[in-house]
């Protein structure tokens, strides 16, 4: 069982910055893959980026340039890195790993204020 606990998110002006956190449970981080994911009211939730066990990342096209995934192997923790941020970015944001499975994080709420 993995347990994943986001945090970081809050409320900030649009052009304004947050990073998140997604610290996990287990003792074969380095082995996850790993993601950020948000679902804004209404709509399904969808990738935001994602990071494979070699390091290796990719993203949605709304956040390329703007955000940056990355991972402490060390601190078994994922972070995202938001730039630039917009009112269209306000949404619930979720960590995913993958590891045989899927598991969620509860989620932490971002709000990006024009």
């Amino acid at each position: 069982q993995v347990q994943l606990v986001e945090s970081g998110g809050g409320l900030v002006q649009s052009g304004g910055s947050l990073r998140l956190s997604c610290a996990a449970s287990g003792s074969r981080f380095n082995l996850y893959a790993m993601g950020w994911y948000r679902q804004a009211p209404g709509k399904q939730r969808e990738v935001v980026a994602r990071i494979t066990s070699e390091g290796s990342t990719n993203y949605a096209d709304p956040v390329l340039g703007r955000f940056t995934i990355s991972r402490d192997n060390a601190k078994n923790t994922v972070y995202l890195q938001m730039d630039s941020l917009k009112p269209e970015d306000t949404a619930v944001y979720y960590c995913r790993a993958q590891y045989f499975r899927n598991y969620w994080g509860q989620g932490t709420q971002v709000t990006v204020s024009s």
